[in-house]
């Protein structure tokens, strides 16, 4: 069986530091290892749009903004297929058809669409196309046959919403369709890197993200304004480094030659933390060596989207000729669906030749 990758992100708005160490670095790792035979990255703007109907311009404008993030991360489009989701149809046939595969009940019982409309305060009134995002989700996974699908930890009950999508299809229809396996991130700094606030979720609206486009100067500003321990007055006062932003960063970002660059007075990040845990170690050196640590991961990215930036005409090409891709295998799968589901009647001719005996 091929090796295939599914993922994506909603187009919301820029892509921040938590999208980079959730999955954007896991993804150019992975399409660099040479291990995959297919490699699939969709901009989810379909999605995006199930709690942001009356808002299309918002969807539209970012488009182009996480094209540029994912191309500037090293995302390659000779390596992986980058494409728009509104542009599949197919996407949307195959999400009618799993309709009929899933109860009420159970897409009530998804802790992550729970989460996900109290969070967006829709418990009086859902729209159904938020409501059935799981299922929309599962045609995504499933028309592209990945088998593999990296997520954060928030994610893994839509993953397994699709695995029983996959499962309860080829029970009734025959096999046609792959079930996923997951990929998490391997460090659990990465798994949901709390906001600049110490609010454990990034969001635009709460103002606490660094973006992957972000000047260095506004890196260094947000990050010297970061939450750490409140209790930690006095560079002298012990600290705690559990539920400190600026620690969960360095856990995510910090690598062995950062401090052999930039802090040389520790071997390892441990070293650090039994510092400031003990006391006599300040919060704004420890922010400068962030700063450093963040601004060195963030450089290149900076540089290479500027040069996207000279030729946006050709990053909505390197996306048309994705989706049109994109399309092609979408449709196989439609195709392999619809015949085991009998409803391919104009290419069955065994159906039309029985018919046509039985009212000859």
């Amino acid at each position: 069986m091929s090796k295939i990758i599914l993922t994506g992100d909603r187009p919301t708005g820029k892509l921040h530091v938590g999208h980079y160490v959730g999955s954007l670095k896991r993804r150019v790792e992975l399409q660099n290892s040479g291990e995959y035979d297919k490699i699939f990255i969709m901009i989810a703007d379909a999605q995006a749009l199930t709690d942001n109907a009356d808002n299309p311009e918002k969807i539209r404008q970012n488009i182009i903004e996480v094209a540029l993030d994912y191309l500037s991360c090293g995302l390659d489009p000779t390596k992986s297929t980058l494409f728009i989701q509104s542009m599949i149809p197919q996407l949307t046939e195959l999400s009618f058809y799993y309709m009929n595969l899933v109860t009420v009940s159970r897409l009530q019982r998804n802790p992550t669409v729970k989460a996900e409309i109290l969070m967006r305060n829709f418990e009086t009134s859902i729209p159904v196309g938020f409501f059935t995002y799981p299922i929309s989700q599962a045609a995504d996974i499933t028309a592209f046959k990945a088998t593999l699908v990296p997520v954060g930890e928030d994610q893994l009950p839509m993953i397994e919403q699709t695995r029983e999508i996959v499962r309860k299809f080829n029970s009734v229809y025959g096999e046609a369709l792959v079930e996923p396996d997951v990929l998490l991130p391997d460090n659990k700094a990465c798994l949901r890197l709390p906001g600049t606030d110490g609010k454990s979720k990034m969001s635009k609206s709460l103002n606490n993200c660094i973006y992957l486009s972000d000047t260095p100067e506004d890196v260094k500003k947000k990050i010297m304004g970061m939450y750490t321990d409140p209790d930690h007055l006095r560079v002298e006062d012990p600290g705690k480094v559990e539920g400190n932003s600026v620690f969960t960063y360095l856990d995510a970002f910090s690598k062995p030659e950062h401090f052999e660059r930039y802090l040389s007075d520790y071997n390892c990040l441990e070293e650090l933390k039994v510092h400031y845990m003990r006391g006599g170690l300040g919060d704004v050196k420890v922010k400068k060596f962030l700063n450093l640590v963040l601004q060195e991961e963030l450089e290149p990215i900076r540089l290479r989207r500027k040069e996207y930036e000279k030729d946006i005409p050709e990053v909505y090409n390197i996306l048309k000729k994705g989706s049109e891709a994109a399309e092609k295998v979408a449709a196989e799968t439609l195709a392999d669906v619809k015949r085991k589901m009998k409803i391919n009647y104009f290419e069955d001719m065994d159906l039309i030749n029985e018919q046509a005996q039985k009212y000859r």
